[in-house]
């Protein structure tokens, strides 16, 4: 059985509203790492390097439309690139700090986007509790 949610069991407004902030991020980071792989040089080995760079980022856009909650979860594996390069050119390169810690928060907030929606669309348990 898929996991996708069905129109009978649609998500709260607040996991929506979290949703829509995941789906915002993700296309936001990808153009922020085109923007900034770009802005040092337009040419076809930095689009080549910044279409790389934002590869796990494409993947897992279909099932985050289509509310998929397995796509949300292995999606936080792919955050996990942006975090290193972030992470990586706000240490070693002070010239691009700007760059790399909008980067950085983006992709930290994206993540915790991600396991927001998990956790406000989870199923109640329904097992039975045991008392003593």
């Amino acid at each position: 059985m898929s996991e996708s949610l069905t129109e009978a069991s649609l998500p709260s407004h607040s996991a929506e509203a979290v949703r829509a902030l995941a789906l915002t991020l993700n296309g936001g980071l990808i153009a922020l790492v085109f923007l900034w792989q770009l802005s040092v040089g337009a040419s076809l080995g930095r689009f080549i390097l910044a279409a790389l760079l934002t590869l796990p980022l494409w993947a897992p856009i279909s099932g985050l439309v289509r509310r998929n909650r397995r796509t949300y979860a292995w999606a936080t594996l792919c955050v996990i690139p942006c975090f290193i390069l972030g992470t990586t050119e706000a240490i070693a390169n002070p010239a691009t700090r700007a760059w790399s810690g909008t980067c950085l928060a983006m992709a930290l907030i994206l993540f915790v986007a991600l396991i927001g929606y998990l956790r406000l669309t989870r199923a109640t348990s329904t097992r039975p509790t045991v008392t003593s």
